[in-house]
């Protein structure tokens, strides 16, 4: 079954009480943070504290995803211990810009004997990343790697390149769909960074559109009060969903059986069409199953 990645929701591992608010927020997924959230001098008590939390469940269905930090930090390998052990569904490496740090992370994994289920999530948030977008997902082809997918962003990619972030982010569409294609090329995942002002909804709104209409899974967010907007945006609506079931099961009619395209409705539908309704159904399903 799809899993639904409508949205993820960052939570500073070093706060307890958003670790135990976690538990109970309608995201599909949270990311227990180490990196931007948390202050040098409290990584230790963040890494402890989510390792606590981990360990004490009750997340539900919600996948759990630990951000580790940078490769070039001196806390990332303590991190990523921690994480081996922990066992959440995933780690999430910030600022990865090559094959050879992909390699690092998954050797680490490796030498401590990390559980084959944790999966590896990449932030794309350099221009050297940007550019090696197909070469950092072709890694996922190497199964040691545990690549599962990208994120998105477009903050720190603003602040190395010096493209301004404006509404409708125009000046980044171009490597928006780069990093877009390079995962499809190779079966990937991939989420929209946050939006950082989170008393603009309208904004909010309009790039969680935006995000869906460019092909991304689901976004990222930095506050409690963005996930339900986000996870009915990212939600396949009611008519697209009896649309997709209409082409399933027209194609499904005997006389059906072997033709590439068939008229429905006044239109050619092509089997390509039937691939993307299951897809349409099977999230929706998932969605379902998540009980949101």
């Amino acid at each position: 079954m799809i899993r639904p990645r409508r949205s993820l929701l960052f939570m500073p591992g070093s706060n307890a009480r958003a670790l135990e608010k976690a538990r109970n927020l309608p995201a599909d997924g949270i990311i227990l943070d180490l990196e931007d959230s948390v202050a040098a001098e409290a990584k230790a008590l963040a890494r402890d504290q989510i390792a606590q939390a981990i360990a004490a469940k009750g997340f539900g269905k919600r996948e759990v995803l630990i951000r580790v930090n940078a490769l070039d930090t001196p806390w990332w390998i303590d991190d990523v211990a921690m994480a081996g052990n922990a066992r959440p569904d995933g780690i999430l490496v910030p600022k990865v810009s090559s094959r050879e740090e992909i390699h690092a992370i998954a050797d680490r994994l490796d030498g401590i004997g990390a559980d084959a289920s944790i999966r590896v999530w990449t932030m794309i948030e350099t221009a050297r990343a940007v550019l090696h977008a197909e070469e950092l997902a072709a890694t996922s082809r190497e199964s040691k790697t545990r690549l599962a997918g990208f994120v998105f962003g477009p903050n720190d990619i603003s602040r190395e390149t010096r493209i301004r972030m404006q509404p409708g982010r125009a000046a980044m569409i171009p490597m928006i769909t780069h990093c877009i294609l390079a995962t499809r090329a190779h079966g990937l995942e991939i989420l929209d960074g946050p939006y950082s002002d989170f008393s603009d909804f309208d904004g909010f709104g309009q790039e969680c559109t935006q995000a869906r209409d460019l092909g991304f899974d689901g976004k990222t967010l930095i506050h409690p009060g963005q996930i339900e907007a986000c996870n009915a945006i990212f939600t396949p609506p009611a008519e697209e969903i009896a649309q997709a079931r209409k082409i399933i099961a027209a194609f499904e009619l005997p006389e059906n059986a072997a033709r590439g395209a068939i008229r429905l409705d006044g239109q050619m539908v092509e089997r390509l069409h039937a691939d993307m309704a299951r897809r349409t159904i099977a999230i929706a399903d998932s969605i379902a199953a998540m009980g949101s």
